[in-house]
């Protein structure tokens, strides 16, 4: 498939020039304006259009926060509703028919044995918050101060949320073997590989000499994303669920970017059928806008007032839009979709990669979805091939296809398109996907032969 087409003269400078003033005044911390310069001034579902005049598709979307894509009119009409009202757009924690119209939604779409239970606590407007909210919930619950979290997770950049992360520098938890087939902890993958890694958990807990603390919690992803699109074995979630329950142990599920139909069903913990006593719910809830909230068991609710405010809880024009999101996909059947679609995804990617031997491993669940690329050459397992994927990226974005990176050394290709994603879009992705790789491997190759490196 070819590049994009050169954008006109002024086009360019104008772009140019924002993105030059961008790197001048914003900070050393960005993160995506490094890899995808790009300067959005329109978009819609899956397409965004660049200052340049490019068009791109956008299998980034926010990150996973764009359940219906870009400006999707049902979430347009519920901005415009709000705002043509008069309501308030800030209201603190104060009640207000919106916000009752989006606690109602969201319980709706809840798993029906732990919706009937629970309460909601809305949190600062960034999942890393409700992760902060979750942790500090339990250890009020439980008196004990200890957290078991798993190695690869990604909670989130805050103090309590990044310890609990895979790459802390400074771990105050106890780190725990996540699932990961294609490079299993224990050399084996499989079915045997997850039986182990809940082995190890519970061994670790009930060894007196294990040196470890009752826990107040357990937080982990259905599916790791930052982590490298790991989806956790439904027989290791439901161990994992035996083993807290079994301890008192309250078990966290972080949901931020899983959620709202994501992995082929509404709630990413509904694929092992375990209810967690606690769920982390940002992103996609808010329809595009900032919002996150944790929901829990009854029983955990042991806050004292105030202890855990934020300025900007009350949203109202997410808690609008994330209603309309909700109601959307529950009713359109979006994570059925999802799932259908996502499975066809993944196996033209598998046959894929019966002619890319750098493609070590395609996995995922539903719309989330990774592509592991390794050095095949370089020993077994094959070792991760970050640079191959930044080539892969950078192909991508001069072919209209925005992705992101994710995984060890960040050599996982993740596609997280919108669920409205239709047919025809999801064979221009992978049409795309499939003409950057062969560029990036010849571009590769070159460089070998040249003695540059990839």
């Amino acid at each position: 498939m070819a590049v994009t087409e050169p954008a006109p003269a002024a086009a360019t400078v104008a772009h140019e020039g924002i993105l030059r003033r961008q790197a001048l005044r914003e900070s050393a911390a960005r993160t995506y304006a490094r890899s995808l310069p790009i300067v959005p001034v329109r978009a819609r579902g899956l397409t965004i259009e660049g200052a340049d005049g490019r068009r791109y598709l956008d299998c980034l979307s926010g990150a996973g926060t764009l359940a219906l894509g870009h400006n999707h009119p049902v979430v347009l009409e519920a901005i415009r509703k709000v705002l043509d009202s008069g309501a308030p757009l800030h209201v603190l924690d104060l009640a207000t028919p919106v916000k009752d119209a989006f606690t109602s939604e969201l319980f709706a779409t809840l798993p029906p044995e732990f919706a009937k239970n629970a309460r909601v606590q809305f949190c600062g407007p960034a999942g890393t918050d409700a992760v902060e909210a979750a942790l500090k919930l339990v250890r009020i619950a439980t008196g004990r101060d200890g957290l078991l979290a798993f190695t690869g997770a990604y909670h989130g950049m805050t103090a309590g949320a990044l310890a609990a992360s895979g790459g802390a520098p400074d771990v105050r938890v106890t780190r725990l073997p996540y699932p990961y087939d294609y490079r299993c902890p224990f050399g084996i993958g499989g079915e045997r590989g997850a039986e182990l890694a809940a082995r190890w958990t519970e061994n670790l807990l009930d060894d007196p000499k294990g040196g470890l603390p009752a826990p107040a919690g357990m937080i982990l992803e259905p599916v790791q994303g930052e982590g490298g699109v790991i989806p956790a074995p439904d027989t290791w979630l439901r161990a994992m669920r035996r083993i807290t329950a079994e301890r008192s142990i309250p078990l966290i599920a972080d949901e931020v970017q899983t959620g709202v139909g994501r992995t082929g069903t509404f709630w990413a913990v509904q694929h092992s059928g375990i209810t967690p006593d606690v769920m982390v719910l940002s992103k996609a809830i808010g329809g595009s806008l900032p919002l996150a909230v944790i929901v829990y068991h009854a029983d955990l609710d042991q806050w004292e007032p105030g202890a855990h405010a934020g300025t900007f809880r009350g949203n109202q024009l997410a808690m609008a839009a994330g209603a309309a999101t909700l109601a959307y996909v529950r009713e359109n059947r979006l994570a059925d979709r999802a799932a259908i679609l996502g499975a066809r995804m993944l196996g033209q990617l598998q046959g894929l990669a019966v002619h890319h031997p750098c493609i070590g491993d395609v996995r995922g669940r539903g719309l989330m979805i990774g592509v592991e690329l390794v050095d095949p050459e370089a020993g077994d397992p094959a070792p991760p091939a970050s640079a191959l994927a930044a080539a892969v990226r950078r192909e991508c974005l001069d072919r209209g296809l925005i992705v992101e990176l994710g995984g060890r050394q960040s050599a996982v290709v993740r596609l997280l398109p919108p669920l409205t994603l239709t047919d025809e879009q999801a064979v221009a992705v992978l049409d795309r996907f499939a003409d950057a790789l062969a560029a990036a491997e010849r571009a590769a190759l070159r460089g070998e032969e040249t003695g540059s490196s990839c």
